[in-house]
């Protein structure tokens, strides 16, 4: 239930007290008038039957006044209730005393090695650091580092081994890093029980434990359910290797993996990362600032369904980008679309969507021209097309065209918060990356200049931003996909609502 359906709640029943109360009020003034004209002149009773009456006037004015403090004080605390849910209030690494502890730390190495076991890209470790200098800082005695890396489905696998991030941990953080082989059991336990002097351990790949997924994968590709006994056995390991728990893998907060949600420690605290990533959704989803406009790529329909519908509720204007424009435009308006992409299953939801918009005074914007293509290729034959015109047979669109990137700068330049999830085509093709190309200037002038705040949902509009070097050009560029995409459809992350909330 939203915050705004709980304090309206009581509207229909504060009309129907209200009324009763005018009632009784009137009551109480019709009967004062007669009774004392047909009652016995008996003195008594007079005395007795005059008291009453004003009793009752005085409860008639008293009551509709305790009433309503009453359902004040019941709305406040359902606010209260519900403010204690928010992503906002998750108790941060920087409100804990970590001094003489040892911190348990979720962080996300999921790295790309090369063959050889080089790793490709440190940022994910880059991003880590803050948190871990932090603790450190703050006299932590020891930091346990607990990662996965891959997808090795619930067995040791050397290729997927946290070695090599070990080794560059260390250069990184200019300090020995012990590298431990398991991240479970008795050995793991006693390396890790009585830390000292800041040590930095990394434990082996939380997944070559089925346990830390709850399932793994055979030869065969059967998936093999862990038993509750295992996965607590795990869950009772984690636990013992640290005091405090803190959670800097906002990646894989949509999933409710064991060392993301059943470390068993008093005190569990979000990492600066997490932070950084509620601090702006929350912005997002909980009082964004308007004009507030959504910027939506991507394929399918049917895969942004919860997201529309959710955004539907909050913003100003949604700007409809990307594959999933053609079927928009193909129900709407009947557009001839040629052999670009179709949602046969989303085109069904398209009418309710806009018919939703409508009711909602929300902007729909679509784009009106496109760059189409005669093959998927980076080299393919290319031209503009207007909507109207329709995409011939044969050809498909790759992206938008210079019009449409006119509307969208718009209606970015007016908006004071903008989130960004999916490309306006294929930008890994040149060719077909203007759109995305102009809609990100747009975004960055806008942030720059007007001060809006931008926040790139993850996923491929990161790697977008990543390709023309401009993630810190943003507000803030998402470092999950899937669980910024969660979060968006209003969807609660098992990851952060597992974290302690502030008091």
């Amino acid at each position: 239930m939203h915050d705004e359906e709980i304090v309206n709640l009581p509207a229909s029943i504060d009309m129907k007290k209200e009324n009763l109360f005018k009632l009784l009020r009137f009551s109480v003034f019709f009967y004062s008038l007669i009774l004392p004209h047909t009652v016995n002149k008996n003195s008594s009773l007079q005395i007795y039957l005059s008291t009453a009456i004003w009793y009752l006037s005085i409860g008639s004015i008293l009551i509709p006044i305790l009433y309503k403090k009453l359902t004040y004080n019941s709305k406040a605390l359902h606010k209260k209730a519900f403010s204690k849910m928010s992503i906002s209030n998750k108790l941060s690494v920087r409100d804990v005393d970590v001094s003489g502890k040892r911190v348990l730390m979720r962080v996300d190495f999921n790295v790309p090695l090369d063959s050889k076991a080089n790793i490709t890209n440190n940022a994910r470790i880059v991003a880590a650091l803050p948190t871990i200098n932090l603790v450190l800082k703050n006299g932590a005695s020891g930091v346990v580092l607990m990662s996965h890396l891959g997808r090795p489905n619930g067995s040791p696998t050397e290729k997927y081994s946290l070695k090599p991030v070990a080794a560059e941990l260390e250069k990184l953080l200019a300090r020995k890093v012990l590298f431990l082989e398991d991240c479970v059991g008795p050995a793991t336990e006693a390396a890790c029980s009585d830390l000292k002097n800041g040590q930095v351990v990394l434990l082996e790949n939380l997944r070559f434990h089925s346990e830390e997924e709850g399932s793994s994968k055979g030869s065969d590709g059967v998936k093999v359910k862990a038993s509750p006994q295992s996965v607590q056995a795990f869950r009772e390991s984690l636990s013992k290797l640290g005091d405090v728990y803190v959670n800097d893998a906002f990646g894989t907060a949509h999933r409710a993996h064991s060392s993301m949600v059943g470390v068993d420690l008093e005190i569990k605290a979000a990492g600066l990362l997490m932070e950084k990533e509620l601090l702006y959704f929350s912005q997002a989803l909980e009082n964004p600032q308007h004009p507030y406009v959504a910027i939506l790529g991507g394929a399918k329909v049917s895969d942004k369904i919860l997201l529309i519908n959710s955004l539907l509720d909050k913003v100003d204007c949604i700007i409809i980008t990307g594959g999933m424009a053609f079927t928009f435009l193909k129900v709407i308006d009947n557009m001839q679309i040629g052999g670009s992409l179709f949602d046969k299953e989303g085109a069904n939801i398209v009418e309710d969507l806009i018919k939703k918009a409508k009711s909602k005074n929300v902007e729909f914007i679509l784009p009106v021209d496109f760059v189409i293509a005669d093959s998927f290729s980076a080299s393919a034959k290319n031209e503009i097309v207007t909507a109207k015109q329709g995409i011939p047979e044969g050809w498909l669109g790759l992206d938008i065209g210079p019009q449409s990137i006119k509307d969208a700068a718009n209606a970015i330049s007016k908006a004071k918060l903008v989130v960004w999830n999916g490309p306006c085509g294929v930008f890994e093709f040149d060719n077909f990356a203007k759109g995305t190309k102009g809609v990100m200037d747009a975004l960055i002038a806008a942030t720059k200049e007007s001060h809006t705040t931008s926040i790139i949902g993850g996923g491929d509009t990161a790697t977008a931003a990543a390709k023309w070097e401009t993630e810190h050009e943003f507000s803030h560029v998402s470092t999950g996909g899937g669980a910024s995409l969660e979060l968006l459809e209003g969807k609660t992350l098992p990851g952060v609502a597992a974290l302690s909330s502030k008091l």
